[in-house]
Formats: C-alpha cells, sequence, structure tokens
C-alpha cells in the first residue's frame, strides 16, 4: 500500500461533497472523469454537475482539480526542498447555453466576481456554429485562481462546492434566451 498524495486526499474531500449534494438531491451530477497520464505522469479529477431545478438544464458547473509530475515530485522528494510546489492547481468553469450577446458576457463576469472575489481573473469563450450564427451560442466561464491550492486548505475546497452552488443560482437569474 503506498500513501496517498496530497491530490488522492483533496479528490476523496470533494468527491464525498459532491455525492453528499447530488444524494440529497440539492444537484445532479452529469459527469466525472478521474484522469492518469502515465505519460506526462498527470492527474486529472473533474466533475460537471447541474442544480437539481427543472427550466435550468443549460447551466452546468465543471470543477476541475490537476497535479503534474512537478506537483508530485515535490510533495514525494521533500529533499528537493520545493515544497512551495507540492498542490493542485483548481479551475471552475460555468457552461451556458446562450444568445450571443455581449451583454450577458458581462453579466456573467460580474456575478462570478462578486461570488468568487474580485482578484479572480475570469476567463470567457464563446463556441458557436459560424453557420448558424443567430442561434444558440456555448459560453464558457472559467474562474481562475492563479495559484496552487495545498493539502492544508481542504476546508477551503469543501467550502468551494457551496460558492459553486450559489453561482449557478445566480446565473440562473440571468435571461440567456
Amino acid at each position: 500500500m503506498f500513501d496517498p498524495t496530497a491530490f488522492e486526499n483533496m479528490k476523496v474531500v470533494l468527491d464525498g461533497g459532491f455525492y453528499d449534494r447530488d444524494l440529497s438531491g440539492e444537484i445532479r451530477i452529469i459527469d466525472r472523469n478521474d484522469v492518469l497520464n502515465s505519460a506526462k505522469m498527470s492527474r486529472s479529477y473533474e466533475v460537471a454537475f447541474k442544480e437539481n431545478v427543472e427550466g435550468h438544464e443549460d447551466i452546468t458547473c465543471t470543477f476541475t482539480m490537476e497535479a503534474g509530475l512537478k506537483n508530485l515530485a515535490a510533495e514525494l522528494l521533500p529533499e528537493v526542498q520545493s515544497e512551495k510546489q507540492a498542490g493542485c492547481k483548481v479551475y471552475i468553469k460555468f457552461t451556458i447555453k446562450q444568445k450571443n450577446d455581449l451583454k450577458l458576457f458581462q453579466e456573467t463576469r460580474e456575478i462570478l466576481r462578486d461570488i468568487w472575489g474580485r482578484e479572480r481573473n475570469i476567463i470567457q469563450i464563446a463556441k458557436f456554429n459560424p453557420e448558424e450564427m443567430d442561434k444558440q451560442i456555448e459560453a464558457e466561464s472559467v474562474v481562475n485562481f492563479n495559484r496552487l491550492i495545498y493539502e492544508e486548505q481542504i476546508d477551503d475546497l469543501s467550502d468551494m462546492i457551496a460558492y459553486m452552488i450559489a453561482s449557478l443560482q445566480a446565473l440562473r437569474n440571468i435571461r440567456f434566451s
């Protein structure tokens, strides 16, 4: 048996938090990926869910946590003195089917900044079929923390689930269609 890494410990806590809320009916998990890339020695954990409210199936939240070889080596080889690399990158993505309207992107950004903090970088991406510009697009808004998250912050990660749900609730008040 091996000693679990910080990535594994954080993943287990988050998995429990997501599935507890799924079982209670607060959210509905629609996808989960736990990927080990043996070529790059990296890990990725991803959970996608929706609020369990009828009529709001067009808004999805995806939590992603990643750790690469540098992060694993920093944790397993403390003699290298790079403990500050022994963490994970975290991204929170909100995917919304909406009309192509700049005001909707601005409203989404403001809501996410109000909830996640002004210092967070919000990256917005629009995906659309160029032959159907007048139809709905898929808008992604990614909350980027611009730093590593460490095992000592595991309670903060659990609290993030409530922020993700609050974000979904706030975003559902925007008229996207």
